[in-house]
């Protein structure tokens, strides 16, 4: 076991041939404090075009989503289809820990560089593929696009509205929780080589990962068979047919935004006494005075009516409305109501808790002049620092001195002939 860390995985390498398919998982591993070389082709990673962009200026150097994704980590080229390409990897693989790619299933191999090939030369070296199906299966060898993969997991259609067809968010959950399955993956096969020395070969399917995220939709169909799906700022008791599925609204607007709210009553009591103490709030102030003398307790939500409750609503939504979500989180941790707001971009950044935890990171940017924000770690463990220093993404090719000079031993006449021959 390695001694005197400074974070949780100090001292690892781990070397990253991922597409934006796998690009978070690098980057998480590098939060934790792996030393993580990022290994593009000549000219840089296509993902450098992903905006938004620093400034909105198009550049494959001021990219918003590779500042992210790519935090925490050195960077390098190297193009694994010449022969001089493939040798200098196998180099960097025998001081290496992690592998982690992205590749069609097969294309590694047809270069000689699988895992079965790389392990002759480390035999401990743990390789994570992170693909959209994963290694084996009938759908193996499509290309996808994160749109495409929310839509194959199922993500798609828990958003949205009834009455509007499936959504996905902007951000590419399908990637994301890809990544976060293979940073799962590589830190148990890390746990499995510290107790027999053996390297392993994890293969992550972003499928997979998505579905994982559908929380009860896949158990209501089946022991229910009702499709769950989007439905807005409402949420769903489901219900056989007759008398159906109930529509109960947990997203409010309010007078500056919105507020997450659970009204009703009957066996849930939590619920019931907080619907009880807004409704006296509400009432002291001339709103819902249709449900002054509401039995909640009476409330039965297998056999109370979507038109029911759609009255019952529209009594607390004009009171909600005169007043900030500020004001509303203030009484209701106060009032022992179930009530929260909904947070924005800006909220975040002002939070007190997130402040108190020192969760927003700054980072140094030399060539834009600058520093930058971003989300730290969430996670906190005993005696080790919260965060090490940040270290920006890297540029097209900035450590590869560092790397081939200083680590590999090679001169700088070799590097130019590589760049010449376009190896690097």
């Amino acid at each position: 076991m390695k001694q005197e860390t400074t974070s949780l995985i100090d001292g690892f390498r781990v070397l990253d041939l991922t597409d934006e398919t796998g690009h978070l998982c690098g980057k998480i591993l590098g939060d934790l404090g792996a030393d993580v070389l990022k290994i593009e082709p000549p000219g840089g990673d296509i993902a450098r075009n992903n905006g938004p962009f620093y400034h909105d200026i198009p550049h494959p150097e001021k990219s918003l989503y590779w500042f992210f994704t790519n935090l925490n980590k050195r960077g390098i080229t190297l193009n694994l289809e010449t022969s001089a390409g493939r040798g200098l990897f196998k180099r960097l693989v025998k001081a290496a820990d992690f592998v982690i790619e992205s590749f069609e299933p097969g294309y590694l191999n047809s270069l000689d560089l699988g895992y079965d090939e790389l392990a002759k030369t480390n035999p401990g070296i743990i390789m994570t593929s992170i693909t959209p199906f994963g290694q084996k299966g009938p759908y193996a060898q499509y290309k996808t696009t994160d749109l495409v993969g929310v839509a194959m997991g199922g993500m798609a259609r828990l958003y949205g509205y009834m009455d509007s067809p499936p959504l996905r968010f902007f951000a590419p959950q399908f990637y994301f929780n890809g990544s976060l399955q293979g940073v799962l993956g590589s830190m148990v096969a890390l746990y499995h080589k510290e107790f027999t020395d053996e390297g392993q070969h994890v293969d992550v399917s972003c499928q997979h990962a998505v579905v994982l995220t559908l929380m009860m939709g896949i158990e209501i169909w089946d022991l229910l068979k009702v499709n769950y799906r989007g439905i807005g700022p409402y949420g769903m008791s489901v219900r056989p047919t007759p008398p159906g599925p109930l529509l109960m609204r947990w997203v409010w607007p309010c007078k500056n935004g919105f507020v997450y709210l659970m009204v009703g009553g009957g066996a849930a009591q939590g619920v019931r006494i907080s619907t009880e103490n807004l409704v006296a709030w509400a009432n002291s102030e001339g709103y819902a005075l249709l449900l002054k003398d509401h039995d909640w307790l009476e409330d039965n939500s297998a056999t109370v009516t979507q038109e029911e409750i759609s009255l019952m609503e529209n009594e607390f939504a004009g009171f909600l409305l005169t007043k900030s979500k500020e004001e509303l989180f203030e009484y209701a941790v106060k009032n022992e109501i179930m009530l929260v707001p909904v947070t924005d971009a800006k909220d975040l950044v002002a939070s007190p808790q997130l402040e108190a935890r020192k969760f927003w990171v700054t980072v140094d940017h030399p060539e834009l002049g600058e520093k930058i924000s971003y989300p730290g770690y969430p996670i906190r463990w005993t005696d080790l620092p919260a965060y090490r220093p940040q270290r920006r993404s890297p540029l097209i090719g900035e450590h590869n001195a560092e790397v081939y000079e200083k680590e590999l031993g090679m001169t700088k006449e070799e590097l130019v002939l590589l760049k010449t021959r376009g190896v690097i």
